[in-house]
């Protein structure tokens, strides 16, 4: 990490700034998006710090502005914000991939679970990750292997029936070792922080994200004695197509997506590196469990 000292009057201590190299990205589509990223601008030039736009954003000046591509960002980076929704995080979280390097979150979004802080805090935040007020949240990614390809999610794979309003037939196994057969939609294999994601809607439990864990969850099985399973981090699962109708459909983040075909196995692992995300101390999980998804919330009682 680069720094620099700010001298300070009445022989107080110097504070020490750290130097930033700020990669930026958003999603213009999201309200007030091309106005977050002028402030970031207007903050990076006014303190003397260097910054690169994704080439995305080439439309939102008509002025010359330091561009990258995608996937020189975290190359060229130390720090990368990111503005949007969860999508675009997770969007982000992928690219940034064994860089490890630290990201930013500004939800322009609605619920914005991984990004907690709102445009009204853009400027004190970059403020104070420059002065070194800010702790690295590190975040288990998870990895799939798949016809010699490698995919990679924060939240969680989907094997899911597809298009077709059919079941198809899945078998889960831990390390080798048989675990059961499903007749359903499909299944969600999630890391910590995707349990708040898909897997809390098909009834899967919460778990705090800095754990190290996978969840398998199916979706809509035709049983009655289907329930969710946690397996420790140094597991390999196995997804089984046993049967589809056409092909089932392997989904990262629900973003990337690939076809399986009946008799394909996709394998289900804790990747080697993980996602760093910048928190403040102020921001607690079961705060933002409480606030957003109103967990622990009572029933309003008739006469209230």
């Amino acid at each position: 990490m680069i720094s620099k000292f700010k001298s300070l009057p009445n022989g107080k201590k110097p504070v020490r700034l750290i130097v930033m190299k700020l990669g930026v990205i958003a999603n213009l589509k999201r309200p007030h998006a091309q106005e977050s990223v002028e402030r970031v601008i207007k903050w990076c030039r006014e303190n003397k710090q260097e910054f690169f736009l994704v080439e995305d954003l080439v439309t939102i000046s008509e002025q010359e502005l330091p561009l990258l591509p995608r996937e020189e960002l975290p190359k060229r980076c130390n720090y990368i914000i990111s503005m949007g929704g969860d999508g675009t995080m997770l969007a982000t979280s992928r690219l940034v991939a064994d860089t490890e390097v630290p990201i930013l979150g500004i939800n322009l979004g609605s619920l914005g679970f991984l990004t907690e802080q709102t445009p009204q805090d853009l400027e004190l935040s970059l403020k104070r990750i420059q002065n070194g007020n800010f702790k690295l949240e590190k975040r288990m990614v998870l990895e799939a292997r798949f016809n010699k390809q490698k995919f990679f999610a924060l939240n969680e794979f989907v094997v899911d029936k597809g298009k077709i309003s059919r079941m198809i037939s899945l078998s889960l196994s831990a390390n080798g070792d048989y675990i059961c057969s499903y007749n359903a939609d499909g299944l969600i294999i999630s890391s910590p922080t995707g349990s708040t994601a898909y897997s809390l809607a098909v009834g899967g439990p919460i778990l705090n994200p800095k754990m190290r864990a996978m969840i398998a969850s199916p979706i809509a099985p035709h049983s009655l004695a289907s329930r969710p399973l946690i397996f420790p981090k140094d597991d390999i699962l196995d997804v089984r197509i046993d049967f589809s109708h056409e092909y089932a459909i392997l989904t990262a983040d629900g973003q990337v997506d690939t076809n399986l075909p009946t008799g394909s196995t996709v394998s289900i692992r804790v990747a080697d590196h993980a996602v760093r995300l910048i928190r403040f101390p102020e921001n607690s999980f079961y705060a933002v469990l409480r606030s957003k998804l109103h967990w622990g919330v009572l029933p309003k009682r008739s006469s209230e």
